[in-house]
């Protein structure tokens, strides 16, 4: 574990910044200049960047060859926000969320349902925003103005959409006792100034390494008073896309994170306490590689369910094969489903789309999941195990 630094007095600095004894008691930390300008890329750390762009040149190619990319990225969308969402304490799961959308439940699951859906809501009009809108700190509050409507965290005096006025601190009942306190809002906007002109600046080095740097900087301002961890997140995401290693947002970190949490959190609080922003970056790249090889081994198997799914409901259904085609392209989007809802996605009268799931269910292709006979639910089932969820409820 990496070495904390005492938060009672003034450290010496590193080469990440220092910690300054507060009026109140407490140390907080002063970020040095940014970017770092001695960073060390040993030949370990570049054979895990040469891996990791491998692992994603594979990933790209994966994608191009699907019929279209959407049977892939809105899923792992959907399931980054829901890990994302995890991280920071939210209860939600992925079938949570699934099943939210097929029957718009208003239960109690609702607060926990939401966070997820403004997750993909900001991930969303992030990435369509970063087309036309270089990636700025307006673009940033607007981002967090998303992802904190109606949440928790969200009430005015979290100020939603903009940075923050007064102190904050991670972990801890109070700044004497945090496990970390961020640099007061004066340092605060210092360092978020030097921050966005770094984000379109040629510091020489790859891709990867200034989006590596770009998270845990951001992590390190944590410029809101919630949600700086998902939004933290969100904009590799988006830095991905508009630095062009992307075309398409496939990359989602957050299951490293979630499976690392520990790591996740000591290597960035190393980076702090003794400037070691090589020891973060090669647990990025680590994580970069890992979900790259994932995530392309889940788009080969897609491809694959989907054509072998085409043949057997083509020898299965009959006359209604038409439309079980066409139902299956839209179950990669919307896996868990009512009759009405496979009424609108393709366009039939009741009778027909309850007919419709029928055979699609005599087929194997859709399992039922609440076990009454109203309000029925569907899953598809073979496509969620790709993400690791179960639609049985087992």
């Amino acid at each position: 574990m990496p070495a904390k630094g005492p938060r009672g007095t003034q450290n010496e600095p590193n080469r990440a910044g220092r910690y300054v004894r507060q009026a109140q008691g407490y140390s907080a930390f002063y970020p040095a200049p940014y970017p770092p300008s001695d960073l060390r890329l040993s030949p370990q750390l570049l054979r895990l960047l040469s891996r990791a762009d491998l692992e994603l040149g594979k990933l790209v190619g994966a994608a191009e060859v699907l019929p279209n990319p959407d049977l892939f990225v809105r899923m792992y969308v959907r399931r980054e926000a829901v890990l994302s969402s995890q991280i920071e304490g939210t209860q939600a799961s992925l079938m949570d969320v699934l099943e939210n959308e097929a029957v718009q439940d208003k239960g109690e699951r609702e607060i926990n349902v939401r966070e997820v859906s403004n997750y993909v809501s900001a991930l969303r009009f992030g990435l369509k925003r970063v087309k036309s809108l270089p990636l700025s700190l307006r673009l940033i509050r607007e981002i967090h103005a998303r992802l904190m409507r109606g949440i928790r965290g969200g009430d005015p005096s979290k100020t939603p959409g903009e940075f923050r006025r007064s102190q904050n601190w991670v972990g801890g009942a109070s700044p004497a006792s945090a496990r970390y306190v961020p640099p007061p809002t004066e340092e605060m906007a210092r360092a978020l100034s030097e921050f966005e002109v770094a984000l379109h600046e040629d510091s020489g080095h790859p891709v990867l390494i200034n989006v590596g740097l770009a998270h845990a900087q951001f992590e390190t301002i944590h410029p809101f008073l919630d949600g700086n961890g998902r939004v933290g997140r969100l904009l590799v995401t988006f830095l991905l896309c508009e630095y062009g290693v992307l075309s398409e947002p496939l990359l989602y970190l957050s299951i490293f994170f979630k499976q690392h949490r520990q790591d996740y959190y000591d290597r960035l609080q190393a980076v702090r306490d003794a400037g070691d922003w090589e020891g973060w970056l090669a647990f990025f790249l680590e994580g970069v590689a890992a979900v790259a090889r994932e995530a392309t081994g889940t788009a080969k198997r897609i491809l694959q369910m989907r054509e072998q799914l085409r043949g057997h409901i083509s020898a299965s259904l009959g006359r209604r094969s038409v439309k079980g085609l066409e139902l299956l392209d839209k179950l990669f989007d919307h896996p868990v489903v009512t009759v009405k809802t496979v009424q609108q996605l393709v366009q039939l009268s009741q009778p027909a789309a309850a007919a419709l799931v029928a055979r699609m269910e005599d087929a194997k292709v859709l399992s039922e999941i609440t076990g009454g006979r109203r309000n029925r639910v569907f899953s598809f089932e073979e496509y969620l195990l790709l993400f690791g969820e179960r639609g049985d409820r087992t």
